[in-house]
């Protein structure tokens, strides 16, 4: 990252932290190992296993959008409570042990210090980092949030909306059409299941037996897929371990895979958009890194929980 982009993400972030009690140096006093305990066991784990960066990133998604960024995505149901976690939107969520393993490191080194919602935020920077994109820093100091319900995942997007929906729904946590699209950049790492996108492949309307802005030869290739059944997986794009724009490439070769990311070229508001990160990279990279720290400040809490054990409070 260059250094113009790294002082652009900074003072958006300074931005914050009269208003949020965030800083950049959170820990410096109390747990300055902190970032490094996180790095270490993120770039151990893709080390192994390069698929897990896509759910990390993921998983930060899914935390903020419920209730804010407060780390309620890790909670476990109880007997009488069903958790965010368990909801169909979120059974495909993968990286838990990933956030464990930071989080035991950091009670040993520094107990109750550092919060879940934080290791969350942190390891999904390392992961976007690791699979060759850029790299930026995000304010710290976020507390842990107590309540996790399965009904308050009903907010998060789901995979059939169209541009509308999409700039609708973003548009309540306060992001444009530009941020919208940006953030969506973070399906060029990982995959879809069938179950996400076979309703594009049939019964479509009453003319078309699939959706008519799906490539043909593609619409071939999401079929075999799904003769393996639904949870059969389908990369979002050709390079599904490596955080480029090729995405956006495949978006404009209407190789879409899921209906919500097809609708972003089809729509005039957000096809420049597209088509723009697809010539540039580097732009992309820039929007992408200011979306995402402005996503990990959504509702974020200065008072609560430091959970001594993410899944549940203490």
């Amino acid at each position: 990252m260059t250094t113009l982009m790294s002082i652009v993400v900074t003072m958006i972030a300074i931005m914050f932290r009269c208003s949020n009690g965030l800083s950049m140096n959170y820990y410096m006093m109390n747990c300055p190992m902190a970032e490094f305990i996180i790095q270490n066991s993120v770039r151990s784990a893709l080390t192994s296993d390069p698929t897990l960066a896509a759910g990390l990133i993921r998983m930060h998604f899914h935390d903020c959008f419920i209730q804010g960024c407060d780390a309620s995505i890790l909670l476990d149901s109880t007997d009488d409570n069903k958790a965010e976690k368990d909801s169909p939107a979120n059974l495909s969520l993968r990286g838990y042990e990933i956030i464990d393993d930071a989080k035991q490191q950091l009670e040993n080194q520094c107990p109750g210090v550092v919060s879940c919602a934080d290791i969350i935020a942190m390891a999904a920077r390392e992961a976007v980092f690791f699979a060759r994109g850029p790299y930026y820093d995000i304010p710290k100091g976020r507390k842990d949030g107590t309540r996790s319900k399965i009904e308050d995942t009903r907010n998060l997007p789901p995979p059939t909306l169209n541009t509308s929906e999409l700039i609708k729904m973003f548009g309540q946590h306060g992001f444009n059409a530009q941020e919208m699209v940006a953030l969506s950049g973070g399906h060029t790492l990982g995959v879809a299941r069938c179950s996400s996108f076979k309703n594009r492949l049939k019964n479509f309307d009453s003319k078309n037996d699939v959706d008519p802005s799906i490539d043909s030869q593609f619409v071939k290739m999401l079929a075999r897929t799904c003769n393996a059944g639904d949870n059969a997986e389908q990369p979002f794009d050709m390079t599904r371990n490596m955080f480029d724009n090729g995405y956006y490439n495949a978006l404009q070769r209407q190789a879409g895979v899921l209906s919500s990311d097809q609708t972003l070229m089809a729509d005039p508001r957000t096809r420049p958009i597209v088509n723009g990160y697809a010539m540039n990279q580097a732009m992309f990279f820039m929007d992408f890194q200011r979306a995402m720290v402005k996503m990990g400040l959504l509702d974020v809490k200065e008072t609560g929980q430091v959970r001594q054990n993410c899944h549940k409070n203490n």
